[in-house]
């Protein structure tokens, strides 16, 4: 029996994660009394030094969120091949030999909350945002996109940084400037991955028939432009989707208990976000 029973997130700022409240969740639904998940306001500088304090024979793993994603790579012995395309770990797990392992489940957790919702391969797909989470969506997207992706941005750097990337992950893809981007729901699936606010411009100038749209926040949910869609029929994921399914592949990696309890999690999520 491992000896191993902590695991927490790491951010700043930190006071707003639900990643508590899905954690604990599923060590309760999988019987795992003696566990504990926590959140420590940790920011880039202090990290080394956190790490180095913690006692890895009964640390499982850790839950990183911003500014550390990119910052962690540095401290860890190994980084999957996921997290390096993307150059973001979410996700490390401190192994039985003593390793600190890196991984990123934000990429397969958009796949698979997608594939929940019926959605397993596009012919084409937009991503409104150029930023750290954009980069995720445009990883998840080379998986099920067969066409073109159109990423709306606002700046030529950002457009370079991003069809740099796309070259990475073998994605063709075409930048469109921003103001445009309500063109992008007449895509079959649009990724928006911008802050609360940001679309809200584009809620009154949507297509007719809209296509599906995953948009990564989650709170205030639903955004103007995720009830705008959704009042035209639209299929569409919010950001406690994406949350909760990273969440579970997190869950599993630590516990090595599969699968992971979605249910109980996603439930979990609902009920902290109704409490704000």
């Amino acid at each position: 029996m491992t000896s191993k029973h902590r695991a927490a997130v790491l951010g700043s700022p930190i006071a707003h994660s639900l990643s508590p409240d899905l954690h604990r969740a599923a060590f309760a639904a999988l019987g795992l009394d003696g566990w504990r998940y926590d959140r420590f306001e940790v920011d880039e500088a202090s990290l080394p030094g956190f790490l180095a304090g913690l006692d890895e024979a009964e640390w499982a793993g850790l839950s990183l969120t911003m500014p550390l994603k990119r910052a962690v790579i540095p401290l860890l012995d190994e980084v999957s091949a996921t997290a390096r395309s993307v150059d973001a770990v979410n996700t490390v797990v401190f192994t039985a030999d003593g390793r600190r392992t890196g991984d990123n489940t934000d990429v397969p957790g958009l796949v698979n909350a997608l594939r929940e919702r019926g959605i397993s391969e596009v012919p084409g797909a937009a991503v409104l945002g150029a930023g750290a989470t954009a980069s995720s969506a445009l990883a998840a997207l080379a998986q099920i996109c067969t066409g073109e992706v159109t990423v709306y941005v606002r700046s030529a750097e950002r457009a370079r940084e991003m069809a740099v990337l796309g070259e990475r992950l073998g994605v063709v893809v075409r930048t469109a400037d921003w103001e445009r981007g309500a063109e992008a729901l007449a895509q079959p699936l649009t990724v928006s991955t911008t802050p609360v606010g940001a679309t809200d411009g584009f809620a009154g100038a949507l297509p007719a028939a809209p296509g599906a749209l995953f948009d990564v926040l989650y709170h205030p949910w639903p955004t103007a432009l995720a009830a705008a869609c959704a009042e035209r029929g639209a299929t569409v994921l919010g950001g406690l989707d994406l949350l909760v399914h990273q969440a579970v592949l997190q869950n599993e990696a630590f516990t090595g208990r599969t699968p992971g309890p979605l249910a109980a999690m996603r439930e979990a999520g609902e009920k902290a976000l109704a409490g704000r």
